[in-house]
């Protein structure tokens, strides 16, 4: 007997299953042409086995051809979203970085080039090198946004050498997303925001990364330096060449606390006001040398309510467009395993995790997909950054998605 594991999400309901159905001990579940028809009974099927598994000693051909028919939908560009990755498809998933002929990002040089760029940013060519890297950003952020929220909230609760610029690359992204899904502004304004939210703090770069690093409190200048940033932002990238006013004004404006409506506000207020939310949020996910980073519900928290404690409206749509447990935070099961958030489910509380440790603290080797919607894995909390003692794969969680 091989058992090799099946993602749950490739169980098609109402349709005759095409192979044997067995559970992580090999006990027989369902037989091949057995028709599941709910989630409830597809439920206390993986509660009975404790994993949904296939023997490839007994179900090799037909199993061989239900992942050939996976990967013609994938060609047809099938929606992902309904296509779960398969535990078994691992190795070979590694070896290729894509998904449905898509190459993956590589976060590593995008965190580069952008800590290049805001650090010593030049007239001669900052415009261009400037749109290049918003304009990827942007497209990843329409194209694969799980994907991307994934990838900058896993490498903030973590990076310290490039936090800077790896925090304006999430907040850029969280707007943007945010902007997109949920406020349904257009795409003009879209841009513009991302604009704003990735250069917001360009006066203060380098100051930042030392920040993040010093362990003994800021000095009289260093505390000038961060309460005057966002007017030397504006006025440095008036001398890079920006002459977008509403790109300025939202720099100039993103640390002015404001609470209220948003349509009391002009569109370059707007624009402010959701930079200043998601920049609560990235901020409280980041570590520093002196403390751990914050839980996901904690920064949460922060940019939902605003400076009189009442639901803030921009920050309240960050909140409903993340969920609850946005991709990359690390969350406990009912079942006791702790995963990492892959993709947003289909409410605030029900997100995609890949665990990464059993019910035991141990590792499971390779992440096992698990749809927090159903029962035995509902999630029961947060868990911090530095309690995950297991070594991940960024590619090989994106490949989840």
């Amino acid at each position: 007997m091989n058992l090799v594991s099946l993602n749950i999400e490739s169980i098609q309901l109402g349709h005759p299953l095409p192979f044997v159905l067995r559970g992580a001990d090999g006990v027989l579940l369902a037989q091949k042409g057995y028709v599941i028809r709910t989630r409830e009974e597809l439920a206390k099927m993986v509660a009975r086995g404790r994993q949904l598994c296939v023997d490839t000693d007994e179900s090799g051909e037909s199993h061989r051809a239900y992942l050939a028919q996976l990967q013609r939908m994938l060609i047809a560009d099938t929606n992902l979203g309904e296509i779960a990755a398969m535990k078994m498809t691992a190795a070979e998933d590694s070896a290729n970085r894509s998904r449905a002929g898509r190459a993956l990002p590589d976060w590593s040089e995008l965190q580069l080039r952008a800590t290049q760029l805001l650090r010593a940013p030049s007239p001669s060519d900052f415009g261009g090198r400037f749109q290049a890297l918003h304009d990827e950003l942007a497209r990843h952020c329409e194209q694969t946004p799980d994907a991307t929220l994934l990838a900058l909230i896993y490498l903030s609760a973590q990076e310290t050498r490039m936090y800077s610029a790896t925090h304006s690359l999430l907040v850029s992204c969280v707007c943007m997303v945010v902007a997109r899904e949920m406020l349904r502004w257009p795409s003009g304004r879209v841009q513009q925001l991302g604009h704003a939210a990735l250069s917001m703090n360009i006066a203060m770069t380098e100051l930042q990364d030392q920040l993040t690093l010093q362990t003994h409190p800021l000095t009289a200048a260093q505390i000038a330096a961060v309460e005057n940033h966002a007017a030397r932002s504006e006025a440095l990238l008036r001398h890079l060449g920006v002459a977008d006013p509403m790109w300025l004004e939202a720099v100039r404006c993103h640390h002015h606390r404001t609470p209220g409506p948003l349509d009391k506000k002009t569109e370059a207020q707007q624009m402010a006001r959701l930079v200043q939310r998601a920049d609560i949020f990235g901020a409280r996910l980041a570590p520093r040398a002196a403390r751990s980073p914050m839980p996901v519900t904690a920064a949460m928290q922060a940019s939902y309510y605003d400076e009189e404690h009442q639901v803030d409206e921009a920050g309240g749509a960050l909140v409903k467009t993340l969920g609850v447990y946005p991709p990359g935070a690390f969350v406990r099961l009912a079942s006791r395993e702790v995963g990492v958030v892959i993709r947003r489910g289909t409410t605030a509380t029900t997100p995609r995790v890949a665990v990464v440790t059993n019910r035991d603290g141990m590792p499971t080797g390779e992440p096992i997909p698990r749809d927090t919607g159903m029962p035995p894995w509902k999630v029961t909390g947060v868990v911090a950054y530095k309690d995950v003692r297991v070594k991940l794969s960024l590619d090989r969680l994106l490949q989840m998605v």
